[in-house]
This record gives structure tokens, sequence and C-alpha cells, in this order.
């Protein structure tokens, strides 16, 4: 077939991720704002690009407005192509189609899309995780294993295992059992919502899910324990660089601090395998005479006349002299007026600290405290 792609991917950004509060109140997860300049996507999109993988299904449901915005035609990761590139996948109204009811059925719901590239082998991954992957490995050591289906897996601490998936093995690295968050479970393997299937083993195994109506249409839940009962090649492809599901306010600002430090856990600093974002033209940042700054990432367009430690700050945010900010993220464009002081937080896009006020707890044991987008904390206000 001609302009026939190897591999495509299809990207699950429709979550509503009730878990990141007022964060997706109006957002969808995926365009959460992360590392000072980044959104989640970011980092999907861009290992595909760096992946060698140019055409990329993005499937949205819950407040798309802004991911789709964000997302354009695809040009800052590189993925602007005439035949492939990015794509937006709503739900639609037709005969067959209606709200996607899971993760698989969304898929499937967009199978005419897959069919367009007529691809050997269909990535599917989800829009809620930090990390840097070559999916190209993970494909090179699909096609050697000759499995129908691969999924990506990380050794977590056994005490974690119970939150996940656990895939359970041989000695040759094939699945011979799924467990869905096992309270004891029998390995540490757990599954990174990352799967390379066989294109017609996934449009035989999502047809077969759709007429079942007990199935919750769920990959992790139905479609991979299935297809693991049936005997076939279900492989297991260790990854074992970094990788965070963000997915909860505590694992987003985790997430966060794991990028500070003279030897961060995570960093998107290496030029060989770049992260990739659609940046906004602000002028440079600006760091006034009596301004503080400790093992922190401050963005282009910042004003800091204040005090920062341990914190991030994303473009366009002002820190007003006498001004305390620590152990936070701070979201876009974000004005913290004199003597504010804003501890083990994150605050939201637009937002306006008043002169005087105390956001977030000194006690570390309390949770983190949130301020939603477009907030206006009063003077002297304390917000925990």
């Amino acid at each position: 077939m001609k302009n026939k792609k190897e591999c495509i991917a299809m990207l699950l950004a429709g979550g509503q991720g009730n878990r990141l509060g007022v964060l997706t109140k109006k957002d969808a997860k995926p365009s959460v704002m992360f590392g000072g300049k980044y959104r989640i996507i970011d980092f999907p999109l861009s290992n595909c690009s760096n992946s060698g993988i140019d055409t990329v299904g993005i499937l949205t449901q819950y407040e798309p407005l802004t991911l789709n915005e964000y997302v354009g035609n695809g040009q800052p990761w590189d993925l602007d192509r005439t035949f492939g590139g990015v794509q937006i996948l709503p739900p639609y109204q037709s005969k067959n189609s209606d709200w996607y009811k899971g993760t698989a059925n969304a898929i499937y719901q967009n199978f005419n899309f897959i069919e367009k590239y007529n691809p050997d082998y269909v990535l599917i991954l989800s829009g809620d995780h930090i990390y840097k992957m070559d999916y190209s490995k993970m494909l090179d050591y699909h096609k050697k294993t000759k499995a129908v289906c691969s999924i990506a897996v990380k050794e977590v601490n056994i005490a974690e295992a119970r939150r996940f998936g656990i895939m359970n093995c041989d000695d040759k690295g094939k699945v011979i059992e799924f467990e869905e968050k096992p309270e004891k479970p029998k390995s540490t393997l757990a599954s990174m919502g990352i799967y390379i299937f066989n294109k017609d083993v996934l449009r035989e195994l999502l047809e077969k899910d759709d007429q079942d109506e007990k199935s919750e249409k769920d990959f992790g839940k139905n479609i991979i324990p299935a297809l693991i009962e049936t005997g076939e090649a279900v492989y297991t492809y260790k990854f074992n660089g970094y990788w965070k599901d963000v997915g909860t306010l505590d694992s987003l600002w985790e997430a966060n601090m794991d990028m500070l430090g003279e030897a961060p856990v995570f960093s998107t600093a290496d030029r060989s395998w770049k992260i990739y974002s659609r940046n906004y033209a602000e002028p440079p940042q600006y760091i006034g005479a009596d301004a503080k700054i400790t093992n922190s990432l401050i963005t282009e367009g910042c004003i800091v006349e204040g005090h920062i430690e341990n914190s991030i700050l994303s473009s366009g945010v002002q820190v007003c002299r006498g001004a305390h900010v620590s152990d936070s993220v701070i979201f876009d464009h974000v004005k913290i007026m004199e003597g504010a002081r804003v501890v083990h937080s994150i605050v939201d896009s637009d937002t306006v600290i008043g002169c005087g006020a105390e956001v977030g707890s000194e006690n570390y044991s309390d949770p983190i405290t949130v301020v939603e987008k477009n907030s206006d904390i009063s003077n002297g206000e304390k917000f925990v």
C-alpha cells in the first residue's frame, strides 16, 4: 500500500483526572502544566517524535479546548505532516459511535483512523505520564520476540505494587498472569500503560470486547487479561528509566521536585532526547537586586524580586519584593505580591496572591495546597 506506516501511536488523553482536583476542573489532565515550560502531553508526543513515530491520534473527551489549542497542527513536535502527523480524535456521533466508554472503546471507535494508515503495529500510550522513552527499541523487541502484544513494565517497590497492574512472567518474559492492583502481588513488574499490538490482533480483540456487555471496555481490566488467557505471545518490555504517573496531586508535585538539584532525578537538559513544547514569546527573565534564588527553576518572562527556594516558576510569574516561595510549583502568569508567602503548594495560572497572604502549610505532613486558576487571594488571607 502506498504511504503505509509501519507503526502509529494512539494517545489516550480524554480522562477527567478527578484526583488532580481543581487543576482539571476546566482542563484535560494531559494539558496540565509541568516543569515550568511544559505540559504533561509534551512527554509522550516528544517521545514519539524522537522515536521516529510520525503519526499520532490523540483521543480526547473531557474539557479538550486547551489541549486542542495547545497541540494544534503538531508543529512543535515535528508532527505536522502531509500524510500522518498528529490528529485530535474527539468522540463523534454516528450509527455505531457515542461517548467513549473506556480506553479500549475509545480505540475501537477510531479504528478507521488506524486503518487509514494500514500499520503493522499500533502503539497505545497514556497522556498522564512523565518519562523519556525510545519506543523504537520497544518495537524492535516486540518484533524480535514475535509477540502479538508487548507491555512496557517497570520494577516497583513491593509496597507500591498494589497500586498497579502487575505482570507475572515466565523466565523468557512471556506474561502468564495479569493481576490488577493485587493485595498480595506475586511480582514487582508494574504495567506502565504502554502497549504495542499487532494491528490485526488488536482489531479482533476490540471487536470481541465490544460485544461483551459486561466488559468495562478497558485495556488493563479486560483486553490484556483476555489476551493472556488465550496463551498468545504477550511479552513484557522492561524500562529502566524515570517514569512517573502524575495522576495525583502528590505525584505531580513530587515529579516537579524531581527536576531540582545539582543532579536531578529527572532532567530535560539532555540534548540528545529533547522534550519539545509549544513556546510563547516571553521576554527574558528579570532577577532583582534583592532577589534570592536557591535550587529552583525560573522560566522565561519571570520577574523575581523576592525569595525563591526549592520551587519551579512557569513563564510570566512575578514575585514581588519581600515575597517568599518555597517547595512550590507556580503555573504561568501568577503574581505574588509584597510580603506574601507560598509554601508546599501548587498555584494554577493567572492567580494573584495578595500582599501578606499566606498560602500552604509549613507542616509538610498536611496535604499539598492547591490554588485554582484565576483565583484572587486577598491581602493578609491565609489559604490552606
